[in-house]
């Protein structure tokens, strides 16, 4: 059987799994980032480290990464920094763990991966066109045809956190994702930020506190901005949502529903479906692996 290491960096931990090509994790951890503070070199012996760990367990065939960030695919590099990823532009991931560990790797963006992961394994199965958003410490967006990520001309499609709506901030991420949503509670409350979550949140929302329910209702109303853009342009099959906030469906998806009814115009989103991420935080770790493999399946070997 052959092995594989998988990891996720996100915007606060690095998720790792050692796994085989059917997908099943063998083993899986989590650790902190340390970013920003610790800075990009920490976070690049991590990366090493961990390899290295299962390196000594096992023969390990190649490494799967996946990043937030603007990635450059081909060559494993970092285009444009995450917001909390302060000098990673120009970082060469692929060149990094090849050079430390002698073995093949692939790198791809954290949404896209996630979109790849639930194509193969999760919600967005048998779907000929699919939209991935996920929302979180930032907001992301991957486009999918045919099975076949869509990267665009300088590998930043489907970055829908970047698009500007009315009524928001700098763009739908700065509107929209999870720091704002706690900011915003907690600056009505007046509440120390780090007191809340956004399970926290949610739970006063359900419990009819006013803050809470505007916070949320807003950051509805601008998800559905962006969401109604990405059907005009792209008018996909299907739509999925991501992200740890996500899980609360039963309170986000009649009142997304709503905003969507009012803003996109029946025939834009009539045969688009919208629908909940399904593989939870193992997505990106399991689309990171979908792309390794794939890119051996395509070129006999990585290089």
């Amino acid at each position: 059987m052959a092995y594989y290491v998988t990891i996720d960096i996100g915007g606060t931990a690095v998720k790792y799994a050692l796994a085989d090509e059917t997908g099943r994790f063998w083993d899986k951890g989590e650790t902190p980032t340390g970013l920003p503070g610790a800075g990009i070199p920490h976070l690049l012996s991590l990366l090493a480290d961990i390899v290295h760990r299962y390196q000594a367990r096992c023969k390990v065939e190649g490494v799967g990464l996946d990043t937030a960030g603007v990635v450059d695919a081909e060559k494993g590099t970092i285009l444009l920094e995450a917001r909390n990823f302060p000098g990673y532009t120009g970082t060469g991931l692929k060149a990094w763990i090849e050079d430390r560990c002698h073995i093949p790797c692939t790198v791809e963006n954290d949404v896209n991966a996630a979109a790849l992961g639930e194509y193969w394994l999760g919600a967005g199965k048998g779907a000929r066109s699919l939209v991935c958003i996920t929302v979180g410490t930032g907001i992301g967006g991957a486009l999918l045809l045919d099975g076949r990520l869509i990267h665009g001309a300088s590998g930043s499609a489907g970055e829908v956190g970047y698009m500007h709506i009315e009524g928001g901030e700098r763009d739908l991420e700065a509107s929209a994702r999870v720091p704002w949503l706690l900011e915003t509670v907690a600056r009505a409350k007046g509440m120390d930020v780090t007191d809340l979550d956004g399970r926290k949140v949610f739970d006063l929302a359900e419990q009819g506190d006013r803050d809470a329910e505007q916070a949320v209702a807003t950051m509805l109303h601008r998800l559905a901005l962006g969401i109604g853009n990405v059907c005009c342009v792209f008018n996909p099959q299907r739509i999925l949502l991501g992200g740890g906030i996500m899980a609360r469906q039963a309170y986000i998806r009649p009142r997304l529903d709503a905003e969507l009814e009012q803003l996109v115009a029946p025939a834009l989103r009539v045969n688009t479906r919208i629908g909940f991420a399904a593989l939870g935080n193992d997505a990106g770790m399991i689309g990171a692996l979908r792309n390794l493999l794939d890119k051996v399946e395509k070129k006999g070997r990585i290089g």
